[in-house]
């Protein structure tokens, strides 16, 4: 439970009773305007409000609804957006140009080609595309691999989807706890795994069940070797091994079990397996602005936290649990009361645990030709969803001239 004091007719009394976000903008206490905006953010999220003697205790439910998660990533998301929108919008012409009308893609053959991003111009695509994605934007450090996907049955080989792989969390309990991983262990063999951290398709393909598509081919073996190719001169600084084997691929679903991943599955197997949850530990269920805030507070109280480079969450952690000893309030709690994900692991070889457990020294790769993948996704996903007539409509209706971000 977090606990607030405050001041009789005080903005956050008058905030807490009539619920006017007008009052975040009206204080002139960094304190205060701090603690108005956690209050507005947790709100949202239908945390509960007890009183007592100048003083104000909030906890959170026993768990967040799907839709309540939604609306706060729309929040974030907008953030995200109205930060970039010059930007955006100077490459909105872009994303246009590189997708297709409902029309053509309801008559193509959908066939997929993977294309590595490696030129401005591609990293430029791949990131006006994440952003019309609910969850907002974020990005990885350490490795990194992001890939278009293209569909190279049309002329003008519109974009499916996108995909990146980034280096993956060091500390995921439930998954550690699946591989059978000690600490010292995970030190040694995480470089042997990689978070597929944006995995969708775009319109009008994400009527299809192109996302489903984009998922078949994450476990490809093309994408591994794309991977490896990349990797092939990375050296591991603990055993010396090459860093280019990579043993499975995990993912994580803001949103509960996702549709997305049920039921892919190629020669009896699943592609994608439900593992557990994360903890629920981070940053994500607080605005920008509030994170803005909190900077501003530790800098007027003449106290510094550093960002270096790699440090991403940690540091946005650093810098609320900073904030909080200024405020006097427990930061762990804020923190470990965000939103859980489900944890999805993508099997690329027979012996990925004993590998990962360190049991065994080198992976058998499973066999999944992308050609195969493709036509399985066919079969079972796209035939289904061509004898749909609602499905017709929204694909055909589509424009690419339609397409927009906001």
């Amino acid at each position: 439970m977090l606990d607030f004091q405050y001041k009789p007719n005080s903005l956050i009394q008058k905030f807490i009773f009539e619920r006017n976000d007008e009052y975040l903008i009206q204080s002139n206490s960094h304190e205060e305007k701090v603690i108005l905006l956690i209050l507005r953010d947790l709100l949202r999220l239908n945390w509960e409000i007890t009183f007592k003697t100048n003083q104000i205790s909030i906890k959170p439910p026993q768990f967040y609804d799907k839709q309540i998660i939604k609306s706060s990533m729309e929040i974030k998301r907008h953030e995200a957006i109205n930060q970039k929108q010059i930007w955006i919008n100077q490459h909105l012409e872009l994303a246009r140009n590189n997708i297709g009308n409902g029309d053509e893609v309801w008559e193509s053959e959908i066939t997929p080609e993977i294309e590595i991003c490696q030129t401005q111009q591609q990293h430029d695509i791949f990131r006006i595309f994440r952003y019309y994605w609910s969850s907002p934007y974020s990005e990885y450090v350490g490795r990194r691999l992001k890939l278009i996907i293209r569909d190279s049955a049309l002329p003008n080989k519109p974009v499916i989807g996108i995909a990146a792989l980034g280096s993956s969390i060091v500390h995921i309990p439930d998954r550690d706890k699946w591989i059978g991983w000690d600490r010292p262990t995970r030190t040694k063999n995480l470089i042997y795994t990689m978070d597929a951290y944006v995995l969708g398709a775009l319109p009008p393909y994400n009527y299809l069940l192109g996302g489903k598509l984009i998922s078949y081919l994450i476990a490809s073996n093309e994408v591994r070797e794309i991977y490896q190719q990349r990797y092939k001169d990375v050296i591991t600084n603990i055993s010396k091994r090459t860093a280019n084997d990579i043993a499975c691929v995990f993912t994580t679903s803001l949103y509960g079990r996702s549709s997305q991943y049920n039921r892919v599955k190629f020669d009896n197997n699943n592609l994608f397996n439900h593992i557990g949850e994360t903890r629920g530990y981070g940053t994500l269920h607080l605005t920008d602005e509030t994170f803005k805030a909190m900077r501003e507070l530790i800098e007027i109280n003449g106290k510094s936290v550093t960002n270096r480079f790699g440090d991403g969450p940690i540091w946005r952690m650093r810098v609320i649990r900073t904030a909080a000893n200024i405020l006097g309030f427990d930061a762990d709690f804020l923190l470990k009361h965000s939103f859980q994900r489900a944890i999805y692991v993508t099997p690329l070889a027979k012996n990925y645990k004993d590998f990962l457990q360190g049991n065994d020294q080198s992976l058998e790769y499973l066999d999944y030709p992308l050609n195969s993948l493709v036509e399985n996704w066919h079969n079972r996903w796209l035939h289904n969803r061509r004898n749909n007539q609602e499905v017709k409509e929204a694909v055909t209706n589509f424009r690419k001239s339609d397409f927009s971000i906001g």
